[in-house]
């Protein structure tokens, strides 16, 4: 009767506590932007297949996701023509309505911080917040450069990071008056602009906040800034001309960039600033997504119409994922 008891209490724990990780084990999606099929595909990350395809309007660029995962914010782009983010319910797998930016045409870059949808407004030279609790833009700065492309934002809410690709530039915004975390309105802003290469476009801070790598399309350069001094500290010969994306691994020790004229990703060690890596991922690439667990990063092929992955621990490409057509904007949905 002892053994019985025994066994039958453990039976209990092992339920107990396989019924507990099933309910605390997060759920994964890898989001990505079909433009040319104005569409977003869902794909589940463990077996690579596409477990949803959905409409979300014209030109989309660029797509993020809320902290919970149940909330994907895309950009309507056009070169300025188009003016709203189309929302995505993930959950439930449907369309919302859109945000109308009114004048702030040209929606591009976006970036998730402190409960809002932070996104630069190209046509409009400008960066905006928009407040989901309230459903209004609460926040607009102008930048004063030609085509403010992506957008940082740190966790604290004090700094803002753009790129703008025409004016050969980096914009650093400071807050220097008001508390971070009552508003971007509450407080002043500085802004300092950085000249680097042309075509300035991808680009990425390290993630202790200490530097930004910038990729220069036109000159096929790196520009590396210092953000405590805002200046550049050195420009690597890296031979990227069509760079479009620049992204650090998650532990900060390798950049990844992009180009859509070159049929390989190439791969830079941060400390040494040399050329690691060219990894063969097809006819040309655009966004680029690590996966937060740093096991794997994902390259839009956008001439191809597949997601390259890529293990980050052999630097080989170990799979595809059939995306759509003119794939680019990535993004990583847990809840």
């Amino acid at each position: 009767m002892k053994l019985r008891a025994l066994l039958f209490i453990l039976a209990v724990l092992l339920l107990g506590t396989t019924g507990l990780d099933a309910q605390t084990a997060p759920h994964s999606a890898l989001l990505i932007l079909a433009k040319e099929d104005n569409a977003l595909v869902i794909v589940d990350p463990a077996s690579l297949k596409v477990t949803a395809k959905l409409p979300v309007g014209p030109d989309p660029h660029e797509v993020i996701a809320s902290p919970d995962g149940t909330t994907a914010y895309i950009s309507n782009y056009g070169g300025g023509a188009y003016n709203t983010l189309t929302v995505v319910d993930l959950a439930a797998r449907k369309v919302l309505p859109v945000i109308d930016l009114g004048a702030l045409r040209g929606p591009h870059g976006l970036a998730y911080a402190g409960g809002r949808v932070w996104f630069t407004a190209e046509a409009a030279k400008a960066i905006g917040s928009y407040d989901p609790a309230t459903k209004n833009v609460d926040w607009i700065m102008g930048t004063g450069q030609n085509r403010t492309h992506m957008i940082y934002v740190s966790p604290g809410l004090n700094q803002i990071v753009t790129t703008n690709v025409s004016s050969a530039s980096v914009s650093i915004m400071e807050k220097i008056g008001g508390a971070a975390a009552t508003g971007p309105s509450n407080g002043d802003w500085k802004e300092t602009v950085v000249a680097v290469g042309r075509g300035s476009e991808g680009f990425d801070v390290s993630p202790e906040g200490k530097q930004i790598w910038v990729a220069n399309a036109v000159d096929g350069t790196v520009s590396i800034i210092d953000l405590a001094s805002k200046k550049v500290i050195d420009t690597l010969a890296a031979n990227v001309k069509g760079a479009n994306r620049l992204k650090f691994t998650p532990d900060g020790k390798l950049a990844f960039i992009s180009s859509l004229s070159k049929p390989d990703v190439a791969v830079f060690d941060r400390v040494t600033r040399k050329e690691v890596k060219r990894i063969k991922v097809g006819d040309g690439a655009a966004g680029i997504l690590m996966q937060p667990d740093g096991s794997r990063a994902y390259v839009a092929c956008s001439p191809d119409g597949y997601v390259a992955v890529i293990d980050l621990h052999s630097l080989e490409v170990v799979g595809r994922i059939e995306a759509g057509q003119g794939p680019d904007g990535l993004a990583w949905a847990s809840h």
